[in-house]
């Protein structure tokens, strides 16, 4: 099995004007493909967005990543997707905090704007590929299909926030730093050997259509300040909170609960409600889930027959554990071999066999040993 191709390819290089996109259309230009660059402007007032470096999708990221085209010797354009951007991903992470559910924007992004509108306008226009930065693998079987793995290192690998994408989509997607073995410091230095002025830019970090980093403030000024109870199990008020939607399941920090608990431990967010707005809190071993629910199964591939054993992630930056997974009715339903704390419905659940990704779903509900959690 091999991640090359035999005939150069027409290419739409995603450019975010970060250093890992820049480096990956460069490479894919020196492979011999034919590569166009193209940045996302993902909002209808990019100043909006957040500025210096800490986003990807800034007036400086689009300058960023044309001055690489440049310098690459690439065509390079800037394509208008603000409103599709706006009610896939943005509209979706209010949406899914004020049902109580903690979304992956990221996530949604690739699924919704990057491997769906830009790669569907890219296949209208003749491209045979999308090229990006991800730190991932495409994998040639020798059938001609397709198969998601891991990056070479799994230290940097993102095949979780990929884990959304169909075959088809995997057919036409590149990821030329996915099958390198080099660290970040690596990729700068090859990046400023190609006389790339992004070669020491910071990496992006948080979500990048929140301007100052303050999702709950941002939540706050869409959904409004929304007073409730903070419970513990039994049902005893501990304290009030200015709105549900300021709260992920297995939080311990920001509770304002002013008290400690009977036995002195941390309280961490147990369940969210957003019908009667209340946050229940309790003690870290209350977290422990043995079993969930997942719904909008996407499989890179076909899908599983039957039961099976995989290992599953649960963060973009988490790590693997054992599952025994089934497909139920269009529902996924998993089995953890120990349990594991901190799930949330909402978040994506990625299953892999060995390196390969297997496919992901979305938890909707989750099962504890004392409760069933339900989003």
């Amino acid at each position: 099995m091999t991640e090359t191709r035999q005939r150069p390819l027409r290419v739409l290089a995603a450019m975010s004007g970060g250093v890992d996109s820049a480096v990956a259309a460069a490479r894919a230009a020196e492979a011999g493909h034919d590569v166009t660059g193209v940045h996302l402007a993902l909002s209808a007032n990019p100043q909006s967005f957040r500025t210096g470096a800490r986003g990807c999708c800034t007036i400086e990221d689009s300058r960023d990543a044309r001055r690489a085209a440049d310098v690459i010797g690439i065509p390079f354009y800037v394509w208008d997707l603000a409103e599709r951007f706006r009610e896939d991903v943005v509209e979706d992470f209010v949406a899914e905090y004020e049902a109580g559910r903690t979304p992956n924007p990221c996530l949604r992004c690739n699924e919704k704007i990057k491997f769906a509108a830009l790669l569907d306008k890219a296949l209208a226009l003749g491209f045979d590929a999308v090229c990006t930065g991800h730190y991932a693998t495409v994998v040639v079987r020798e059938d001609g299909g397709r198969e998601l793995h891991r990056a070479s290192d799994t230290a940097k690998d993102q095949s979780y926030v990929l884990g959304v994408l169909d075959e088809r989509q995997l057919a036409h997607a590149m990821f030329p730093l996915g099958d390198t073995l080099t660290t970040k410091d690596e990729i700068r230095a090859e990046a400023e050997r190609r006389g790339l002025a992004v070669a020491k830019k910071p990496d992006s970090h948080d979500i990048c259509f929140i301007a100052d980093g303050d999702t709950q403030g941002f939540l706050a000024g869409r959904l409004g300040r929304a007073e409730g109870d903070i419970v513990d199990e039994s049902g005893t008020k501990l304290g009030t909170h200015d709105g549900a939607y300021g709260f992920t399941i297995g939080q311990r920090k920001g509770l304002r609960i002013g008290h400690p608990a009977p036995d002195g431990k941390p309280r961490y967010v147990l369940d969210i409600s957003p019908v009667s707005n209340t946050v229940t809190v309790g003690p870290a071993e209350a977290l422990e889930v043995s079993a969930l629910t997942a719904v909008k199964p996407r499989w890179c591939g076909t899908a599983p027959a039957g039961p099976g054993t995989y290992t599953a992630q649960l963060r973009a930056h988490g790590g693997e554990t054992e599952v025994s997974a089934e497909l139920v009715d269009g529902e996924l339903r998993v089995a953890f071999t120990e349990p594991v704390r901190g799930v949330a419905p909402g978040q994506a659940i990625v299953l892999y066999d060995g390196t390969r990704v297997v496919g992901s779903a979305t938890i909707a509900a989750t099962t504890r040993r004392q409760s069933s959690v339900t989003a």
